[in-house]
This record gives C-alpha cells, sequence and structure tokens, in this order.
C-alpha cells in the first residue's frame, strides 16, 4: 500500500483524519548517545545473530544500521496510518452491525421468555408422569400376582380333573399308542394327588380320588391281561422271541413302568410271569438245538487213543472206512481243526442243514456253535430285560434253566472226552467268546464263561496225562518192530506237540509248556529204550536219528514256534549225525580211522621216526584201490537207512567231509616219515577224493 500525502488526502476527501498532519515525521535523533551505556552481552548478541539471514543481507548490502532502523519504523508508520484509513472507511457498516446485533438481543430476550414458559410446563408434565408411573408399577404387580395365582390355579385344575375322554381311553379303549399317552396323564395325576400336602386337604378331591383310584385299577387290570397275552404269544412254536421283543413289548414299555410304580405286587406278577415263560422257552430251544447237534457229532478219540499205545491189527484198519481213518489222523495232529478259531464269529450251525448234507463234525465245532447261540441269546435277552423290565437280576432268573440245560450237556459230553486237541481248541474257544462278551460290555455271561474254563482244564489236564502215561509205560515188546524208519508213536507225538505248541503261541500259557517238556522226556526215553532193541548200535543209531528228524520236520511245518523240544531234539540228531558218521567210517576204514587216532596232528619229527615205511604202505595202497568203491556202499547205505532223503545227503557230506579230514592227516603222516615219498605214486590226490564227494553232492 502507497502511502498518500496529508495535503492531498484533506483535499480529496473532507471526511478523511489524516494523523500525520498532527503527528508530523517521527525523526531518530542520530545524535543521541550515551556515554554510559554498557556492552556488556554484546557479544553474545552479536553471535546468535550472525546466523540470522536479514542481517546477513544488511551487511552484505553495506546499510547502515541506523537507516535500515529508520526506514523500518516509516513503514510501520505508513501501515499504521493505512489501517486508521481503512476503519474509517468502514465506519457506516460497523454503525449498521451495531444495529443488528441490537435487534437480535431483542429477539433472543423474546425466545428467553417463551423457553421460560415451556420450562414450566415440561416440569408440571414430569410430574405426571412419574404419577402415572407410579401407578403403572402397581398395576404390574397387581396383575403379575394375578396370572401367578392364576396359573397355579390352572395347574392345580388340570392336575386333578379328570377329562371324560381321558375316561373312556382308560375303561373302553385299546391298548394302543394313544393309551399309553393316557397312562402317563393318569400316571402324573396319581402322583399329584400322593406328593403335594396341599391338595390333600383340599375339597376337590374329595369328589376326584374315588374316580381316579377306579381309573388306576381298570388300567392295572387291562394292563396285567395284555402283558400276559403278549407273553403267551412268546410260547407258540417258530416264534421269533427276539423280534416280537423288539418289535411289540419295548413298544408297550411305559405298561411295565406303570404297573412298578402304581401296582408293585401285580407287577411282581408280571415280572414271575416272564421269568417262567422266558426260562421254559429258551430252556426248549436249546435242549431241541443240543439234540439236533449231537446227530452231528463225530468222535474223534476214546480212551484208548493214547501217545504210546500199539496200533490196531491190520484186519481191523482195512475194516474201517475212510471216514474213520480221517477221524483218528486227527486225534493227534490240528491239521485243519484250527479253522474253528478263524470263525469264532461266524453264525451258529443249522442243524437240519447240515443233516440233510449228512455232515459230521469234530465236537469243538459244535461246542463253538452251542457257545455262539447262548451269549448271543443272553446278549439280547440281557439288553431287552434291562430295557424292558429296567433291571439286570432277571436276566440270571431267566437263563438259569438255559444254562442249566447246557451244562447238563456239556458235563455229559466232556465225561467221555479224551480229545486233547478238541479240549484244547474249546478252552481257546472260551477265551474268543469271553472276549466277545468284553466288547460288547455285556457281563451277564462272567461267571458262566469261567466256570465252563476251569472245568475244561482239569480234564484237558487228565487226557494228556493219559497220553504222558501212555509213553512212560509203554509196552517195548508190543511197540518195536524190526525196522529203523521213524516209528509212529513218534508221529503222534511230534503232530499232537506241534498241534498244542501252535494253540498256546498267541497265549503262552507256562504250565502247558511244562507238561510238553515232561511229555518230550518221556518219548525221548521210550526211542532210547526201543532203539536198544536192535542188536547193532548202527542201527540203534540210525533209528534215534530217523525218529529225531521226523520230530524236527513236523514241529517245522507247525511253524516257527517249534519252541524248546525243537531245538532239544536238533541239538540231540547232531550228536546222532556224529556217532552214526563214525560207525559208518569204522565200517568202511576202521584201519586207517585206528592209525591217524593213534597218531597226534601235531606230531613231532621224533615221534615220526617210530613210523616205518611198512606200516603205512599197506594203508595207503588199501585206500587206494577200494575207496570209490567204499564210498558208493556208504551213499547206498545212506539212502536206504534214512527215511528222509534230505537228511540222508546230509549225513553222507558229513561223512565224507570226516573222510577226507582223516585221509588228510595220514598224508602228512607218511610226509613226515623217512622215505616215504615213495609211497606218493601210491597216495590218492585230494582233488580226486573231492570230486567223488562233489559227484554224490549233486544228488543233493
Amino acid at each position: 500500500m502507497e502511502a498518500v500525502p496529508a495535503a492531498e488526502a484533506l483535499d480529496g476527501h473532507k471526511d478523511r483524519f489524516d494523523l500525520g498532519v498532527f503527528v508530523g515525521d517521527l525523526a531518530l535523533d542520530e545524535e543521541l548517545t550515551s556515554d554510559d551505556e554498557s556492552l556488556e552481552g554484546l557479544q553474545q548478541e552479536l553471535d546468535d545473530c550472525k546466523d540470522d539471514q536479514e542481517v546477513a543481507n544488511i551487511l552484505a548490502n553495506g546499510i547502515k544500521l541506523r537507516e535500515y532502523t529508520k526506514g523500518v519504523e516509516n513503514n510501520i508508520r505508513q501501515v499504521e496510518l493505512d489501517s486508521i484509513q481503512d476503519y474509517i472507511k468502514e465506519s457506516e457498516n460497523l454503525v449498521s452491525l451495531h444495529d443488528q446485533i441490537r435487534d437480535c438481543d431483542n429477539i433472543l430476550s423474546q425466545m428467553e421468555t417463551v423457553l421460560t414458559g415451556f420450562q414450566t410446563e415440561i416440569g408440571s408434565i414430569s410430574s405426571e408422569i412419574k404419577v402415572l408411573q407410579e401407578k403403572s408399577m402397581d398395576m404390574g404387580l397387581k396383575l403379575k400376582n394375578r396370572k401367578a395365582a392364576e396359573s397355579k390355579l390352572s395347574k392345580f385344575v388340570e392336575d386333578i380333573i379328570v377329562p371324560p375322554r381321558m375316561i373312556d381311553i382308560i375303561v373302553d379303549g385299546e391298548v394302543n399308542d394313544e393309551y399309553m399317552k393316557t397312562l402317563e396323564t393318569l400316571s402324573k395325576k396319581i402322583k399329584f394327588i400322593d406328593a403335594d400336602p396341599m391338595v390333600k386337604s383340599s375339597k376337590a378331591l374329595k369328589d376326584v380320588q374315588p374316580e381316579v383310584e377306579r381309573l388306576r385299577q381298570k388300567a392295572v387290570s387291562k394292563i396285567f391281561e395284555f402283558v400276559i397275552q403278549k407273553f403267551y404269544a412268546l410260547r407258540k412254536p417258530k416264534t421269533n422271541i427276539q423280534i416280537l421283543q423288539q418289535s411289540v413289548l419295548l413298544k408297550y414299555k411305559y405298561t411295565i413302568i406303570f404297573l412298578k410304580e402304581h401296582a408293585k405286587e401285580i407287577y411282581a406278577e408280571v415280572r414271575a410271569a416272564y421269568i417262567d415263560t422266558m426260562n421254559k422257552v429258551l430252556s426248549a430251544h436249546f435242549r431241541a438245538y443240543i439234540q439236533a447237534l449231537e446227530k452231528l457229532q463225530m468222535d474223534i478219540a476214546t480212551s484208548t487213543d493214547l501217545l504210546g499205545v500199539e496200533t490196531r491189527s491190520t484186519g481191523f484198519l482195512f475194516s474201517i472206512g475212510k471216514e474213520s481213518l480221517k477221524t483218528r489222523s486227527s486225534v493227534f495232529a490240528l491239521g485243519e481243526r484250527i479253522n474253528i478259531l478263524k470263525e469264532i464269529d461266524q453264525p451258529a450251525l443249522i442243524p437240519h442243514i447240515a443233516e440233510a448234507k449228512s455232515q459230521k463234525y469234530p465236537y469243538e465245532v459244535l461246542f463253538r456253535s452251542l457257545q455262539k447261540l447262548l451269549i448271543d441269546t443272553a446278549t439280547s435277552e440281557y439288553l431287552f430285560t434291562d430295557d424292558f423290565f429296567g433291571e439286570e437280576s432277571i436276566f440270571h432268573d431267566i437263563f438259569a434253566g438255559p444254562i442249566q440245560v447246557v451244562d447238563e450237556h456239556f458235563n455229559a459230553v466232556l465225561l467221555n472226552c479224551y480229545d486233547a486237541i478238541g479240549i484244547m481248541l474249546m478252552i481257546r474257544i472260551i477265551h474268543q467268546h469271553q472276549l466277545i462278551m468284553f466288547r460288547r460290555r455285556i457281563p451277564c455271561l462272567d461267571s458262566y464263561l469261567d466256570k465252563v474254563n476251569m472245568s475244561l482244564w482239569p480234564r484237558f489236564k487228565m487226557v494228556f496225562d493219559l497220553h504222558l502215561n501212555s509213553l512212560r509205560n509203554a509196552n517195548i515188546k508190543t511197540l518195536w518192530e524190526d525196522d529203523v524208519h521213524p516209528h509212529y508213536v513218534t508221529r503222534r507225538y511230534a503232530e499232537f506237540t506241534a498241534s498244542l505248541v501252535h494253540l498256546n503261541v498267541e497265549h503262552g500259557d507256562g504250565q502247558l509248556d511244562l507238561n510238553l517238556e515232561r511229555l518230550r522226556m518221556a518219548i525221548e526215553d521210550l526211542l532210547v529204550k526201543l532203539a536198544k532193541m536192535f542188536s547193532k548200535p548202527k542201527q540203534q543209531t540210525i533209528f534215534l536219528i530217523n525218529n529225531y528228524d521226523l520230530t524236527i520236520a513236523i514241529l517245522k511245518e507247525a511253524g516257527t514256534e517249534g519252541g524248546k523240544a525243537q531245538l532239544h531234539f536238533e541239538e540231540v540228531l547232531k550228536s546222532n549225525i556224529a556217532i552214526y558218521v563214525e560207525e559208518l567210517l569204522q565200517e568202511h576204514f576202521s584201519d586207517l580211522i585206528r592209525f591217524v587216532k593213534t597218531r597226534p596232528a601235531d606230531e613231532t619229527a621224533t615221534s615220526s621216526e617210530k613210523v616205518s615205511i611198512s606200516e603205512v604202505e599197506p594203508l595207503v595202497k588199501d585206500f587206494a584201490s577200494r575207496y570209490k568203491a567204499a564210498i558208493e556202499l556208504m551213499h547206498k547205505d545212506v539212502i536206504t537207512s534214512f527215511s528222509n532223503f534230505l537228511c540222508g545227503m546230509e549225513i553222507l557230506r558229513a561223512a565224507l567231509a570226516q573222510l577226507l579230514l582223516y585221509y588228510t592227516r595220514l598224508t602228512e603222516c607218511v610226509k613226515r616219515i623217512n622215505g616215504g615219498s615213495a609211497l606218493n605214486k601210491d597216495l590218492v590226490s585230494i582233488s580226486s577224493i573231492l570230486f567223488e564227494i562233489k559227484k554224490y553232492s549233486r544228488t543233493f
């Protein structure tokens, strides 16, 4: 904004006020100095201003400070004068603004008066609302109390009143789903009357109670007849009991609950009627099933079918049929009978179908079928009685009869059972059934299954001891046969042991292992006694080797779990093979063996000088002339002596290896003799002997 001189402002605008006319020019007294002015702090101020840009520009342009200060003050004065002129120019607008503010103040005063009136009116309305609120709360409380009273009175009336429709259904209606719902309603009314002491003091009860009692008696009578009729339906022939229980009786389960709560004497009669019915029905079913199973039984063993009993006459064997031969082979061998443990969860046999096919089964098959039917029937009945009657104890009353029927049959069969393998199979079957009932979480047959198991073990021990004693007390003369091949008693023992070991693998019964060890000792003693019946030691050894080898082979066929018995027989077989090898070599090369054994393997030169060529020469020439023929004879002897070709070849190889060892020692002895080189032409080379050994090894 440019400064306007005061004279021109007065000439152009008379109403403008020029302050400069009155104030005049402001001037600074340049000469004004003060000798007393202190310069303390000047250096600090200079340091503070040295970085100021404005001060730097002034110093750079060479402007004096006083001149610059005077210019700044003149600019400020001019700005002040311009501001005053602007205010004078806007004076009319300011007057108008003042008038407008005064008018607004008047209007706001009027609004204040109106709002004050409103405030007074709202205060009076608030008081009225408070009064209305108190009245509303009072009316709400009264309404709540009346509703509570109405609810209790309504419930009382509903619980105590006997609708005509209820009377019609209880008295004349059929027992169906609607009848069950009506029974529940009647039960609630009876409980209401009996439980609430306030009801007993009400006048309404005097009118209603006789009617309710008559309805209770009528309902009890009708329910009793209905349930007894359904129970009698269980006695009809060819009735599927489980379907009738699940689809009919459980549908009317509440009838039993009603009797239990409101007619305990009648409930006891119904309970007894069901127990009597099911006891007789199930007992008859199991009795008929057992009679049908008995027709399918295959006799496996008798009291004379023992390990150490001699075989019956040949004529008798030819007189028996194929079925009997098959049966007798199962006396000691497990065979396919093990499959019954894999069929443990299969349904029970249907006797008339098996009978139509003329099928016969070992008793353990019938035993599994009977026990399977028993545990399935027991499971179904246990769950039903628990659901229908709400009592577990009722099951034992029902099954007392069926279990007695099964026990009588089982005890009679067990008393005449001499099939040790069959008994062990039954023990494993019972164990599996115990696991099945445990997984089902049905404890009702625990005591029964334990009792059966405790009956089977003593019988097994008795039959096992019969086999054991038959070996210990065997008649050697009647059992002995002039034959070095495996004895039939050995096969019986091996099959019997393999069967029991196989059945004991997953159970690890220590007592059974001890009994098998006793049986092993008995058969070993018997074989030694039979071997002594042969006149020649070589035949005795061959007999033992054949029997031990057969035992090991049968135990291996049963699996890798031959156990301690297999290990023991492998050791005694090894020792007897060593004995036989020596006996076989003595038979053909006795002079050679005698000479070698009398000479230490590490003899010194001094001891060698004692051996003359005349002693060794016959041995060398004899061996060279007939070693091939002797090996051929040994081969034929082994082939004819041992039943197991593989075992025979192993024995032959062992004998030839031992022969090679003896002859090697002979050749070493010859080399150490003075002048022994003269016999080199008669010595058989080791390679020639090895060739013969390999020739017979190829037949292996």
